[in-house]
């Protein structure tokens, strides 16, 4: 008996304190990768500079690398965040102590968010709300956010190209956002706008969301945006303000973002396919998207050709 309990104490013991190391070894690594960007002075693309301590795909590394060599205001707003356990600006949170902004529609995630550590050890303000092209500058005033920023992180699934658009009340100097590679990097196309949008009730292959990466550079230039290029992975955009491209300059050889090889597409009974290449678009051929071009609704198969010859020989 003595045993036993013995036992399971170490192992409690040892769950406890590999809970407290583990973090802090990770947060190590990544000191020592920002370390080794200083001596990164020019990229082929802005997948050199990758490496993942929180970021999904290596935007923790991307965003580093941009933020030794371009000045910017040290706060950030991102959000599609879930419980931020894997987020393109926890690292920057903890690494560089940046003020920050997060929001999810999941009230439960966000509650996970306020009540860790990150909460009350940096100025974080994690908020609960279904974001819309018309609530969103609100949410931010109301979250004491205007003006300058450094980063804003757009990744919602859906509306990323309505909202962004729809953003006045801050002046973030880096934009990520997610685009959708399964519409191709030749047509300026999204969902249209719909503010109830969700991805798992647009169609049953998760497929048909957001905006192709022409449309999202197409709003860029709008709004006053240059396209650095990607993630290697093919799903978030780094654009940067133009009043700053010039710390950037030639540094960065390679602008375009990369195709996606992402295979996450989910059959009529809810389960992943793992469908690829351009029978992912197949399978959302026949619904509606918004051409840029001309302002029009018009269904994907008939947009004509979607691909680069760069894009399919990659």
């Amino acid at each position: 008996m003595w045993r036993s309990l013995a036992a399971r104490f170490s192992s409690s013991l040892a769950a406890r304190i590999s809970s407290r190391i583990e973090p802090k070894i990770l947060l190590a690594q990544g000191y020592q990768c920002c370390f080794q960007l200083r001596s990164l002075l020019t990229l082929n693309a802005l997948e050199d500079a990758e490496f993942q301590i929180y970021s999904q795909w290596g935007e923790d590394g991307i965003i580093e690398w941009l933020i030794q060599r371009v000045p910017m205001a040290s706060s950030f707003i991102e959000f599609g965040v879930e419980d931020y356990s894997e987020a393109n600006t926890r690292f920057l949170l903890e690494h560089r102590n940046w003020r920050g902004l997060v929001i999810d529609e999941s009230e439960s995630n966000m509650a996970v968010v306020r009540e860790h550590a990150i909460s009350w050890r940096h100025e974080l303000i994690a908020k609960a709300a279904f974001i819309t092209a018309e609530n969103i500058n609100q949410l931010f005033l109301d979250a004491g956010f205007s003006g300058d920023v450094g980063i804003l992180s757009v990744d919602v699934d859906g509306n990323d190209y309505w909202i962004w658009k729809a953003i006045s009340a801050v002046r973030p100097a880096l934009v990520i956002c997610e685009y959708n590679a399964v519409l191709g990097d030749l047509c300026p196309v999204t969902i249209p706008y719909s503010a109830a949008f969700r991805r798992s009730d647009a169609h049953y292959s998760y497929l048909y969301f957001g905006a192709s990466i022409a449309a999202l550079s197409h709003l860029a230039t709008e709004k006053g945006y240059t396209l650095l290029g990607s993630n290697t992975s093919g799903s978030n955009a780094f654009f940067l303000r133009d009043d700053l491209m010039p710390t950037i300059g030639n540094l960065i050889a390679d602008k375009y973002a990369r195709p996606s090889r992402i295979r996450e597409s989910r059959d009529e009974q809810g389960r992943l396919s793992k469908v690829g290449g351009t029978k992912r678009t197949e399978l959302i051929g026949h619904l509606p998207v918004f051409d840029l071009r001309d302002g029009k609704m018009r269904t994907i198969n008939s947009l004509g050709e979607l691909f680069s010859d760069r894009w399919v020989s990659r």
